[in-house]
C-alpha cells in the first residue's frame, strides 16, 4: 500500500508540472525532440511550385494527371529517464534534497513527453538497477513513473552509472531520447557513456548543492561519504583547508565539463537552491537554435 503522503506528493507534482508543461515546456520539447524522420502520408494533385522530385510517377501514369507524395513527421519517440537514487542524492543544504529536485525534473520531462504522445520509460539505479518501468504512453503511466520516483527506496547506497548505462543498452533497442539525472559522483563509466551517446540522443542533468563546493565554516566537522560509509575529519575553520577543498572540486568539475564536451554530450548543471525551470528552458532554446 502506497502511503497517503506519497500520493499527495504525486498530486502536487502533477499540478505543478502540468502548469509548466502547458505554459512552457510543451512547445519547446516538441521543437527540440523531433520524430524519427518523415513517413509517407498521402498523395495529392500537383500544384505549381511543388517540388517535382516528390511526383508519384505510378499514380501520375494511372490517372493521367501529375500527383505528388505528401510526407509527415513520424513523431513518436521513446524517452528514457535514467535517475540516480543512490545515497549521495539525500543531500541538500537548502529546502530540497538533490533527489527531490531530480524527481521533479523527471516528472516535468515525463509529462512533456506524454503530452507529445511519446513513450516514457524509467530506470532507477544505485550501484544496481533498483527499478525498471517499461516505456509506455498515457497519463496514468506517467503518474506511475512519478510514484516510483518518489516511493522507491534503494536497497544499495553506492552508485554505478556503468551498470545503469549497460542495462539501458540492453533494453533500448532503437534510438531513443535519454535523460540522465544524477550528481555524476562516480567513476569508470565513460566508455559506457560514449557508447550510449553514439546510439541515442543523450542529455545529462547534473544536480549539485552549493555546500558541496563552498563548505561553510563549522569548525572541526566529521564528514561521511554517504555511499561508502567512510568518515573523515575536515577542519572547516581553516580557510586554507576550505580553499584546498574548493579548488580540488573545481578541478574535478572542469575535467568533467571538458570530458562531456569531448564526446559531444549535452550537460545541464542544476543547483538544489535554484528553480530548475530557467536552466532547462535555456538549454531547450539553445538546442533548438543549434538544430
Amino acid at each position: 500500500m502506497i502511503p497517503r503522503q506519497i500520493l499527495q506528493k504525486v498530486k502536487q507534482i502533477e499540478i505543478r508540472t502540468r502548469g509548466l508543461v502547458n505554459d512552457l515546456f510543451g512547445g519547446e520539447y516538441h521543437s527540440v525532440f523531433k520524430g524519427r524522420g518523415m513517413t509517407f502520408s498521402e498523395v495529392r494533385e500537383y500544384q505549381p511550385g511543388d517540388d517535382i522530385r516528390l511526383i508519384d510517377w505510378n499514380v501520375t501514369a494511372r490517372t493521367g494527371s501529375p500527383f505528388i507524395k505528401i510526407f509527415e513527421e513520424e513523431r513518436e519517440l521513446t524517452v528514457y529517464l535514467l535517475v540516480d537514487i543512490s545515497a549521495s542524492g539525500e543531500f541538500g543544504s537548502g529546502q530540497q534534497l538533490k533527489r527531490e529536485v531530480g524527481a521533479e525534473i523527471a516528472a516535468v520531462l515525463g509529462f512533456s513527453a506524454i503530452k507529445n504522445n511519446d513513450k516514457v520509460g524509467l530506470i532507477l539505479f544505485s550501484d544496481e538497477i533498483e527499478k525498471y518501468v517499461v516505456p509506455k504512453k498515457g497519463k496514468s503511466h506517467v503518474l506511475r513513473v512519478v510514484r516510483e520516483l518518489l516511493y522507491t527506496e534503494p536497497k544499495k547506497t553506492g552508485t554505478s552509472m556503468k551498470n545503469a548505462l549497460d542495462y539501458l543498452l540492453k533494453v533500448a533497442n532503437r534510438k531513443s531520447v535519454i535523460f540522465i539525472i544524477s550528481d555524476f559522483l562516480d567513476q569508470d563509466y565513460w566508455s559506457s557513456l560514449k557508447v550510449v551517446n553514439r546510439k541515442h540522443d543523450v542529455i545529462g542533468i547534473r544536480l549539485y548543492d552549493p555546500a558541496e563546493t563552498n563548505m561553510p565554516d563549522m569548525g572541526l566537522a566529521k564528514v561521511e561519504d554517504p555511499e561508502t560509509g567512510e568518515t573523515f575529519w575536515v577542519d572547516t575553520s581553516s580557510k586554507d583547508a576550505r580553499n584546498r577543498l574548493k579548488k580540488e572540486i573545481q578541478i574535478q568539475q572542469e575535467k568533467f565539463q571538458k570530458d562531456t564536451r569531448k564526446i559531444g554530450l549535452d550537460m545541464i548543471p542544476i543547483s538544489t537552491n535554484e528553480d530548475f525551470v530557467e536552466p532547462l528552458m535555456s538549454f531547450f532554446k539553445k538546442r533548438e537554435k543549434r538544430h
